[in-house]
């Protein structure tokens, strides 16, 4: 409707319901916090299970991309829907509809490579598991602050990210000892299991019913307009989805494809995983100082400038750098990409109204991930062509270039976070 279209969207976030200062005295949080840290559990298992279990059966960087893009163009293709259903139903349900869906399909993931069968039939699968993400993420970023207010916002975002890190540290690990042992099936058994589980604990919360809509109220499409309206007004958002849509690109293509590559041949599965480990460990140790340390008034250039050290360990790859060297580098990335994700958050929840979240965010996502298969699809090609070193040290420089640009707005410098968790600065 026009008029859904041309209403002036307001700065301030509403009330948000349940939210509390104290989130873990809640305990819808706690059956939320309770889910989210199982389901990352498992897919902190994952990456390097599907990763070594497709390279067990074709041993090819190839059918490693084709996998990996098949499951992330879906969810990039369906992710602004996902962002409107997650701003026009209850969050809860659909978080719990979409771990439900991905525990079934991840299932299926496990069934096809415990038996060996051809990397073909990954492909669907795949395809299914990013379907329910495109929901899961949206609904994720627009409910914390229906679980927290004030003071407890960042202290939400930084225990779920705390639990994250764990899983990220612990997961990799026992996904490499696991995988060499039985085979990469069984920890992406773990992973289905994991999503199953979460879904029973979203099914414990119960958020308030929405208000009622009436006949001639605004579209979906109308929403996804207004919510695309407010994203593109704000040049401090849109400025970091287009550095995390470098960041995507380059980390998915380099590290997380020629990574493995490089591994297999070089430090194996349990070198692999124990750097990725590593890196969950720096970024366990952020998150568990930001859940006592209070951000600084005005965080987004320390968050950002921070964010080169993501560089590092991408030029170590390219010049066959040993475990120990990459895991020190890792461990410094860690540190600075959860200090982003807090800081990221946090800004998010005080800025963005609640009832905008899920829809504007799904559009930050979008921007960000469109380009992962690209990098996906492309690192691949240019490996061959220039050789490994040579990509990875160039993603890397790249990827440095990218996050110091949005600090040349002085919008972004400005963004602010009051004591009380109150929106102050420039939005």
């Amino acid at each position: 409707m026009p008029e859904a279209e041309s209403r002036e969207i307001p700065d301030e976030p509403g009330p948000a319901a349940l939210a509390s200062d104290r989130p873990l005295r809640s305990p819808a949080f706690r059956w939320f916090f309770a889910g989210w840290s199982v389901s990352m559990a498992g897919s902190a298992m994952a990456p390097v299970a599907l990763a070594f279990g497709v390279l067990e059966v074709t041993g090819s960087a190839g059918w490693l991309s084709a996998v990996l893009t098949a499951s992330m163009i879906p969810m990039i293709a369906t992710m602004i829907l996902g962002g409107g259903i997650a701003d026009r139903y209850r969050r809860d349900k659909v978080l719990r509809l979409a771990s439900l869906g991905a525990g079934v399909s991840q299932a299926g993931v496990a069934v096809l490579l415990l038996t060996h069968q051809h990397p073909a039939l990954l492909l669907p699968l795949a395809a299914l598991n990013g379907l329910f993400q495109a929901l899961t993420t949206p609904a994720l970023r627009g409910i914390v602050p229906q679980l927290a207010s004030g003071r407890g916002i960042q202290q939400a975002n930084s225990l779920l990210a705390s639990a994250r890190n764990i899983t990220r540290m612990t997961g990799p690990a026992a996904a490499g000892l696991l995988t060499v042992s039985a085979g990469g099936g069984w920890a992406i058994a773990a992973d289905a299991a994991s999503f199953l589980l979460a879904a029973a604990c979203f099914a414990r919360i119960s958020l308030p019913a929405l208000p009622a809509r009436t006949a001639g109220g605004p579209t979906m499409p109308a929403e996804l307009r207004q919510g695309w309206s407010y994203f593109g007004s704000r040049p401090w958002i849109w400025s970091v989805t287009l550095a995390f849509a470098v960041l995507n690109a380059v980390n998915m293509g380099v590290w997380h494809i020629l990574g493995p590559v490089i591994a297999y041949d070089t430090i194996g599965a349990e070198g692999w995983g124990l750097v990725l480990s590593v890196r969950g460990a720096g970024s366990l140790l952020a998150t568990l100082v930001l859940v006592r340390v209070t951000l600084p008034r005005r965080p987004m250039v320390p968050a950002l400038s921070s964010m080169t050290l993501a560089a590092v360990p991408l030029v170590l790859l390219g010049a066959g750098a040993d475990a120990l060297w990459l895991a020190v580098a890792a461990f410094a990335a860690g540190v600075a990409a959860e200090f982003f994700t807090v800081v990221w958050s946090t800004v998010w929840a005080v800025h963005v109204p609640e009832r905008l979240s899920s829809r504007v965010g799904a559009y930050d996502e979008f921007g960000s991930f469109a380009s992962i298969p690209l990098g996906q699809m492309s690192v691949p090609f240019l490996a061959a062509v220039f050789g490994t070193a040579a990509v990875a040290t160039t993603g890397g420089a790249l990827l440095a270039v990218a996050m110091l640009l949005p600090l040349l707005l002085p919008s972004l410098r400005q963004i602010s976070v009051g004591e009380a968790g109150r929106a102050s600065g420039a939005d």
